[in-house]
Parts: structure tokens; C-alpha cells; sequence
């Protein structure tokens, strides 16, 4: 049971972070990643099938938004080099 709770736990904490705002959710899903994810993630998970779908899907959702805010993070901090090297 005590495992069933836990990987509920998981599910539940990453379904609240996807609905968060860009820079909040990046952050949370960082501080949910260092938390949760080990080497023995996947056998820890003690979730029904259909449960374990929905939290599959959410994770890989997560991960593409991650790679998005990655570029969309990478292009604002080029624009402020620019701007700083103008402004000297």
C-alpha cells in the first residue's frame, strides 16, 4: 500500500504541475524531476494501467514543453547579449 500511495503521490504532484503557468511549471517540474526520478523510478510505480497511461503521457507532454521552453529560454537570453552589447 505504502508504494501504491507513493507512486500517487507522483501522478497527482505531476498532473497539478502541468497545469501551472511556463516559468512555474519549468521550475516545478525541475524540483519534481531531482525528487522523484532515480535509477529505480519505473519499478517503484505502483499504479493501475490506465493510471500508468496517464502518467506516461503526462511525463512525455512535459518533457516536449521542457524542450520548447528550452529554445524559447535560450533565444531571450541571445536577444539580452545583444542588447547588452549594444548598450556598451
Amino acid at each position: 500500500m505504502e508504494r501504491r500511495n507513493w507512486s500517487l503521490e507522483v501522478y497527482s504532484e505531476l498532473k497539478y504541475i502541468d497545469s501551472l503557468e511556463e516559468y512555474d511549471k519549468a521550475y516545478s517540474l525541475q524540483l519534481w524531476a531531482s525528487k522523484y526520478m532515480d535509477k529505480n523510478f519505473l519499478n517503484q510505480l505502483d499504479l493501475d494501467v490506465k493510471d500508468l497511461k496517464a502518467l506516461s503521457e503526462l511525463f512525455y507532454k512535459n518533457i516536449n514543453f521542457l524542450k520548447v521552453h528550452k529554445e524559447k529560454v535560450n533565444k531571450e537570453l541571445n536577444k539580452n547579449k545583444n542588447i547588452k552589447k549594444f548598450l556598451h
